[in-house]
Order: structure tokens, then C-alpha cells, then sequence
């Protein structure tokens, strides 16, 4: 794929690599801002690693094995769009172990689109991933990591979480394979949640690398649903999600 039009499609569909919470609540409102999940408090050494997809399928087969080689689980947040045009990656991710997440069914910003409309971009999403791998996803990733309160209360009425990161690899930059390596195993720690891109020139290499030294850290990779709590917590204003004990 030429870097030049990945780097143009990318930087184009995924300005919130950038978003941050202290810039979301600039906003002045008397209202309480909702929070997705950022990451997790705990003293367990488990992070997820994540894919949002929505253009190119083909490094399907070395994500996957990648992936095997250091037993890891991955959760891929996958546009609608593009599980139409690539179902087998979705049957093959999930058949691997891996979990599908919904990351909306045609991509649009949450933050300017109605509470039906993202109902029905959460829904639509969900039943056409269920039509391969047999099972609805649990959690949802807003486009371009753009949401607000109604978006998040749209995903909990579906008995859904609705999930950010707290390490971005900006892999969609396209860095350089030590730039991504550098920039994820500096800022990982319990809890972390990671993302990245499937179809992006350097991800393989760098995810290979980077898993190879967290791999040697003591960490273990498992889904985002195994990794969160999901009942019974609480957010910071990070988004970091703690366990409420209610002994």
C-alpha cells in the first residue's frame, strides 16, 4: 500500500489519536461529563492490546502470527464497512481468540450525529459481526475516539462499555518502528490499554518488538473484556476504571 495515501487516509479518519481528556472537558457545562474506559487500576501485570480497523485486511496473517508467537490475545475494533469487505478477517481474528469489538458501522463523529443515528451505527455494526463469528461484541470504541455524554449513554442502554486507550502508538503517523517502540514501552503499566491499526506500514515489525520486550516485563496480553471491570467501579478523571470493594 503507498505510505503517502495511507498517511492522507489515516490522518484524516483518525484526528483523535491526538484527543485528550484535559481537551474534552474544556467545554463548559453544568452537566456531568461521562467518561469511557481508558484503562484499568490493577495489580495484576495484564494489558490489552487493540486494533481499530477500517481499511486494508492484509496483514491479517502476520498480525495473527505475531500474535501466537507471543500468546497474545488482541481485541480489533472493526468498522462495519470494512466486515463487509473483509469478513474472513473477522471469522479468522475470531476463530483465533481474539475478540471483535464495534467500532460503528460506517465510521461518522459521534459528537455530531443524533442518538438514533449512533444507536443504529452501534446495532447496525453488531449484527453484521455476529452474523460471522455467532457473537454480538461487549464493547464499543467511538470513531476516531470521539464521543460525548449522549454517545456514552447510548452504549450503556445496548448493555455495552465503551472503550479509549491510555498508550497510542500513533502508528497511523506512521512512525518509524523504534519511534512506536519507544513511544508504547515507556508508557505502559498495569491496565493499559494500547491501540493500533491493522493495515499500517511499520505496525507488524513494531508490534512484534514491543511484544517481545512487555512479553519479557512479566505482562500478559488478554481481551479488553477480560481485562475490565464490569460491574461494581468506578472512573477517575483519567478514565481509569477502579474496582469498588464492597466488603
Amino acid at each position: 500500500m503507498n505510505k503517502f495515501l495511507v498517511a492522507f487516509t489515516l490522518i484524516i479518519t483518525a484526528v483523535a489519536s491526538t484527543v485528550t481528556i484535559s481537551h474534552i472537558n474544556t467545554t463548559a457545562s453544568t452537566t456531568e461529563r461521562k467518561l469511557p474506559i481508558y484503562s484499568v487500576e490493577t495489580q495484576e501485570k495484564k494489558i490489552a492490546i487493540t486494533f481499530d480497523a477500517a481499511w486494508s485486511a492484509e496483514d491479517t496473517d502476520e498480525l495473527l502470527a505475531i500474535l501466537k508467537k507471543h500468546n497474545a490475545k488482541a481485541t480489533v475494533y472493526a468498522v462495519g464497512d470494512w466486515v463487509d469487505k473483509s469478513p474472513d478477517a473477522v471469522k479468522r481474528f475470531y476463530e483465533s481468540g481474539h475478540e471483535i469489538g464495534n467500532h460503528s458501522d460506517s465510521h461518522p463523529s459521534f459528537s455530531n450525529i443524533s442518538r438514533e443515528e449512533i444507536r443504529q451505527e452501534i446495532v447496525n455494526c453488531n449484527e453484521k459481526i455476529k452474523a460471522i463469528t455467532g457473537k454480538a461484541p461487549k464493547t464499543v470504541r467511538a470513531p476516531s475516539g470521539d464521543y460525548d455524554n449522549k454517545s456514552i449513554e447510548i452504549t450503556e442502554s445496548l448493555d455495552m462499555k465503551m472503550i479509549q486507550w491510555d498508550v497510542d502508538s500513533l502508528d497511523w503517523k506512521l512512525l518509524s518502528v523504534e519511534e512506536m517502540y519507544s513511544r508504547v514501552t515507556s508508557k505502559v503499566q498495569n491496565g493499559s490499554i494500547i491501540l493500533f491499526h491493522n493495515g499500517v506500514e511499520n505496525t507488524p515489525e513494531a508490534l512484534d518488538k514491543i511484544l517481545t520486550k512487555l512479553e519479557k516485563d512479566g505482562y500478559e496480553f488478554v481481551t479488553v473484556s477480560e481485562l475490565i471491570y464490569w460491574d461494581s467501579y468506578e472512573l477517575d478523571h483519567a478514565g481509569r476504571q477502579t474496582k469498588i470493594n464492597k466488603n
